[in-house]
Parts: C-alpha cells; sequence; structure tokens
C-alpha cells in the first residue's frame, strides 16, 4: 500500500494487522483519486472509517488543506497516527479514536463542514446510509462538497433524505457511489458548481 501521486508520492503506508480492515486497494484508490484529482486543493476532507487512514493521506499529498480520520479499532489509530507522520502531515491531520456517530458529534462541535467525505465502512450493515443520515441531520457537508461510499458491487444503492446520486463507479467486486445534497433541497443553484456540478 502507497500513496499514489503529490507531494508523498510512492511513500509505503503500514497497514493494520488482522481481517478488521480492508483497504481499498491502489488501484481502485488511484481510479478514486483521478476522478475527484482537480477538487482537492486547499479543502477539508473527512475520512470516516479510516482504516490505514490511506484515503486521507493521499488527500492531503494531492493538496488538502486539512484531513479528519475517524476509526474505532485502537490498532488502526495508531497506524493511522504513525502513517501520518511518515507522511509528514501529522499537522494538517485531525485523528478521532471512536466510531462514527461519536466523531462526527464531535467534528460538529468543531463548527467543520467537509468539501469531499469518503466513506468506507465494514460491508452489508447499513454503516454508510446510517453515517450519511447523520451527516446530514448534523449539516457537516459544504454546499458544494459531496459524499463518496464505497460498498460491495451487489448491494442496493444508498437511499439518504437530502442526498441524490450523481456518479457510480464499478470495479467489478466494489462500486463508489458519489452523492451530493439534494436538488431540491439546494437554495442558491446558480452557485452550485464543482465536480458535483460537472458530472
Amino acid at each position: 500500500m502507497r500513496v499514489i501521486s503529490g507531494s508523498a508520492r510512492g511513500l509505503k503506508l503500514k497497514a493494520p494487522d488482522g481481517l478488521h480492515t480492508r483497504p481499498t486497494t491502489d488501484r481502485i484508490k488511484e481510479s478514486l483519486f483521478n476522478i475527484i484529482a482537480a477538487e482537492l486543493y486547499d479543502i477539508y476532507f473527512l475520512d470516516l472509517f479510516g482504516g490505514s487512514g490511506a484515503i486521507g493521506i493521499e488527500a492531503l499529498s494531492r493538496g488538502a488543506k486539512k484531513a479528519y480520520i475517524a476509526d474505532n479499532n485502537r490498532q488502526s489509530i495508531q497506524v493511522i497516527k504513525e502513517n501520518l507522520k511518515k507522511a509528514r502531515f501529522d499537522d494538517r491531520a485531525v485523528v478521532f479514536g471512536c466510531d462514527y456517530a461519536q466523531a462526527l458529534e464531535r467534528i460538529k462541535n468543531e463548527g467543520v463542514r467537509f468539501d469531499i467525505i469518503f466513506l468506507d465502512p465494514p460491508y452489508g450493515k447499513g454503516l454508510a446510509a446510517a453515517a450519511m443520515q447523520k451527516i446530514v441531520g448534523l449539516g457537516l457537508l459544504a454546499s458544494d462538497g459531496f459524499i463518496i461510499a464505497e460498498q460491495a458491487a451487489e448491494e442496493p444503492d444508498i437511499v439518504v433524505k437530502g442526498l441524490e446520486i450523481f456518479r457510480v463507479k464499478d470495479y467489478k467486486t466494489t462500486k463508489m457511489t458519489f452523492f451530493r445534497s439534494d436538488i431540491h433541497d439546494r437554495r442558491d443553484l446558480d452557485e452550485y458548481s464543482g465536480l458535483s456540478g460537472q458530472l
């Protein structure tokens, strides 16, 4: 597992031991970040089910201003912190060692809103939908921001009130689904721009 591009390009990252994490493969990660590359500069990025922190670190390497990374596994948190230090991004990252709901509540208290949110929870447990419902309820997505959810290819599309799907990218056994604020919930459509307006 490595950083694909940017200031930390080629850096090898550590992965937590055991089966409690399922790292996004380098091939899928490269494809994903090629899609969103133009949207990464100077943004706030959230990796909510962080694992090794590789997705948040990739975002920082490609120009994100700050990344928030959360995971509820103690070993994963240790690995995330080690990887951030190795990449020299520890001063641009905030790490939460708690479950997604607690992390989102703590973020709300900090007054942060995110341009891009990435979710890669355990498959088949409904966690992505639950997390997105909470994100919408707490108002943590920037007005022109978007959410990317990684799912097993056979899982049905996620439906969350206040969000709409604007792109699905299939990778045989995995799919990436892109969500933005539902068009009917946007107050000023003329100002809506960025990736979610282009695709």
